[in-house]
């Protein structure tokens, strides 16, 4: 007669779904730590996905208007250089002319003022990733048409010089936010090109061309220039005042969407993220609890009415 075990399968069943339930602690502890998460599956995180879905979106919008905010602000610094060195430009153009009116010397007006205006066309005609930054919603060719002065000058109205769109580039930078960075170069450089064009007709006009000893009427006319060229820098300086105050609200947009975005994440983290320390605590506690349902298990199985008869 043999001496059978005592464990039944009452025993054997009940051991088997601890060790089930053993592993599969392990297996969520062990994903946790390698992922960091608390879960891979919506169904591990029950009544709190749709919570964290909806923070993972808004944290998700947040950051896409961060991103359009952070594109105008490159815009906008742009334009602000541009603007700066438009009104140094004017600035140079208003020192010339009040030189030679003092000076009663326009020897070399005509080839500085030549010099300025391809200064001015080549800004208004700047480029960047998108086009011509001055052009409007007709960005795709050069604003300014006159490439030199003897062009403007031979064009009916400094209007002609312009064939800039209408319709100024905005940019949605919040959910119900817009900006307005485009700038037209027909509103930029009207004045200024209109001094050029009136400097280009005075020379090849009756009262021209200039030289080393300007007429009555040339100081006339140099002495009444100084006052256009101080309006086209009033209307320049405009322009940059209100260029740097859209580039101050697109900053102050993009501080306040950093902030919620991080909110959102931080919010989403709080409900996705595992807390590393107890993790492993708890990784090291299942398989712990592993060992000791196998060894459990094992002395089960190796017990028989013998160890209860010696």
């Amino acid at each position: 007669m043999s001496v059978d075990r005592i464990g039944t399968a009452a025993h054997a069943n009940l051991m088997l779904s601890q060790i089930l339930k053993a592993e599969s602690a392990v297996d969520t502890a062990n994903r946790q730590v390698v992922t960091g998460k608390v879960s891979t599956t919506y169904s591990g995180y029950g009544d709190k996905t749709a919570l964290m879905e909806a923070a993972r979106s808004a944290a998700a919008r947040s950051d896409a208007n961060v991103g359009a905010a952070t594109q105008v602000s490159t815009r906008l610094d742009l334009q602000d250089a541009q603007l700066n060195q438009l009104s140094e430009l004017v600035s140079q153009v208003r020192q010339t002319l009040t030189k030679s009116a003092a000076d009663q010397d326009a020897t070399a007006l005509m080839s500085q003022m030549q010099g300025f205006y391809n200064q001015a066309v080549e800004i208004l005609n700047a480029k960047d990733s998108n086009g011509y930054v001055y052009g409007g919603d007709n960005n795709q060719v050069p604003p300014v048409t006159a490439t030199d002065l003897n062009s403007l000058a031979a064009l009916p109205s400094v209007a002609d010089a312009f064939v800039n769109g209408q319709v100024k580039t905005t940019v949605r930078i919040g959910e119900s936010q817009t900006v307005e960075v485009g700038m037209l170069a027909s509103d930029v450089g009207s004045q200024l090109l209109t001094l050029f064009q009136q400097v280009a007709q005075f020379d090849s006009g009756a009262n021209g061309p200039f030289g080393t000893k300007t007429t009555p009427a040339q100081q006339a006319f140099l002495e009444s220039s100084i006052q256009t060229v101080a309006d086209a820098a009033e209307g320049i300086n405009g322009a940059s005042a209100v260029n740097g105050i859209r580039y101050q609200m697109v900053q102050d947009t993009m501080t306040q969407l950093r902030a919620r975005s991080s909110v959102y994440s931080s919010f989403v983290s709080s409900i996705q993220d595992v807390d590393m320390p107890e993790a492993l605590s708890r990784l090291n506690q299942s398989n712990i609890a592993l060992q000791a349902a196998f060894q459990v298990t094992a002395t089960l199985n190796r017990t028989s009415l013998l160890d209860y008869l010696k």
